[in-house]
């Protein structure tokens, strides 16, 4: 595994909790922070994506790396995707409930319930704009580290019943990176 170039924040950062502000302009020191967003997550075998509030980059940015299912049932990871300043609209009133983890809670698996569709207009690098209807497991993606850049983690999209079940396994993570 190569080594992060920016460092993880995990449950109980205050960070992890704060409402990232929009990209104005993609000076160099914006691209800089996105390449090395990416060169986090790439240098973590499991990762599909990263928010800014994740790195400490508290910017409306985050990376993602689709999974590729191939004809023989195995996948690959699909190239790195830079997303800036998304802004998420019109969700389906179809919804898909699946188990989510968060690199930013170790070990920890909740159900999560999300629109199965949802529209998203966003920047790439080069500051030209996409505009996107996401489906399925892309369109999770998108919400979930969209929820991060407003402070908002897993355990807050999940049931009452469920977010007790998990309560103990929280504290351990937090105990554990209270110094992150």
């Amino acid at each position: 595994m190569n080594q992060p170039k920016l460092p993880l924040r995990y449950f109980g950062h205050p960070e992890l909790r704060v409402k990232a502000k929009p990209v104005q302009e993609i000076t160099p020191e914006v691209a800089q922070a996105c390449h090395d967003m990416v060169q986090t997550m790439l240098s973590y075998d499991n990762a599909i994506g990263f928010a800014g509030t994740q790195l400490g980059v508290l910017l409306r940015i985050f990376v993602i790396r689709e999974e590729k299912f191939l004809p023989d049932n195995k996948y690959c990871f699909a190239d790195p995707e830079i997303i800036i300043n998304p802004v998420l609209s019109d969700p389906s009133k179809e919804t898909v409930t699946m188990l989510e983890g968060c690199m930013s809670l170790p070990d920890l698996h909740v159900e999560v319930t999300r629109p199965k569709s949802i529209r998203v207009r966003y920047q790439n690098l080069k500051g030209d704009f996409v505009e996107e209807l996401l489906q399925d497991f892309r369109a999770r993606m998108f919400m979930h580290e969209n929820d991060h850049l407003n402070g908002v983690l897993i355990i807050d999209r999940t049931t009452h019943q469920e977010r007790k079940r998990v309560d103990s396994l929280l504290r351990a993570i937090k105990q554990k990176n209270q110094y992150n």
